[in-house]
């Protein structure tokens, strides 16, 4: 197949680059700047001229706090790029997998979130991802919906690389430490993305799930990062009202893995594992 990756430059897209090198397939990896997604007619030629079979979308806005003030530019791309990809692939009769996330949800359950679940975002950027998700879910693309959290990469700009930079720099750090979920190593999502691909889901559009295994808070993910790269760095938690941010953050965000490990006989890493490589990854 011809696999259209679109965010190349972003942290998920460089890691589907990088574990793809052995693939059968031949992928095409653009950024923004190489394929705007939000201009339909560049996105119709595009997947017609290369013949595409099949997208990936890691295209995102995601700076979540500046959304709050830039929804339109939000929309542009976690939602109207989306319907462009959407007609695009339709019309050449193509597949997609869409990557979501958590904050479409308000982040005020108390057990896993099931695919099933209702959404209702409580910022800006988790309401032009769920536009995404609808956007996809109207349409009669065959393809899945990934929802993931808390992504970190050896790539990129992500929690995991700030933590490490500023525990380097200081000596204490405050971290929010009632906000609640499971950081997810983009690696493993990359690897999962090209499983999913090789899978016959037919003409079904399916919902799933993915972050690593385990639940942690932000005080206690940010504790490990300095115990696994070996920064000496008091890491000391504070509430979310003791930061205030233009966005407001879920304060739940676990979700429920089951329907993804049982449809594609998926062995999901433990988080602490996942970060462990990652942090190997990058002092390499």
């Amino acid at each position: 197949m011809n696999i259209l990756v679109t965010g190349a430059s972003g942290q998920l897209g460089k890691e589907i680059q990088h574990q793809s090198k052995q693939s059968s397939h031949t992928f095409f990896f653009e950024n923004s700047k190489e394929l705007d997604i939000t201009i339909q007619e560049k996105v119709n030629s595009y997947i017609k001229d290369n013949k595409i079979d099949f997208i990936i979308n890691c295209a995102a806005y995601t700076a979540v706090d500046k959304a709050e003030e830039e929804l339109e530019k939000a929309n542009l791309v976690n939602a109207e790029g989306v319907e462009n990809l959407v007609l695009a692939i339709g019309g050449n009769k193509g597949k997609m997998i869409h990557i979501s996330t958590d904050y479409v949800f308000d982040g005020n359950a108390n057990v896993p979130l099931k695919e099933t679940d209702t959404t209702d975002p409580i910022n800006a950027y988790g309401i032009s991802k769920r536009l995404g998700e609808n956007y996809f879910l109207e349409s009669n693309v065959p393809g899945i919906i990934l929802r993931t959290s808390w992504l970190y990469s050896s790539f990129g700009n992500n929690f995991v690389k700030t933590m490490m930079r500023l525990g380097k720099e200081k000596s204490k750090l405050q971290v929010v430490s009632d906000q609640i979920g499971s950081p997810t190593y983009a690696r493993d999502l990359a690897n999962v993305c090209l499983q999913l691909v090789e899978s016959d889901f037919s003409d079904k559009q399916r919902v799933y799930h993915y972050s690593n295994s385990g639940v942690t808070s932000w005080f206690e993910f940010a504790k490990e990062i300095m115990t696994i790269a070996n920064l000496d760095c008091e890491v000391l938690p504070i509430k979310s009202d003791d930061y205030k941010t233009l966005a407001k953050r879920p304060f739940y965000s676990v979700m429920d893995t089951t329907r993804i490990k049982e449809d594609f006989n998926l062995n999901i890493p433990f988080w602490k594992d996942s970060l462990r490589e990652c942090i190997n990854n990058c002092q390499n």
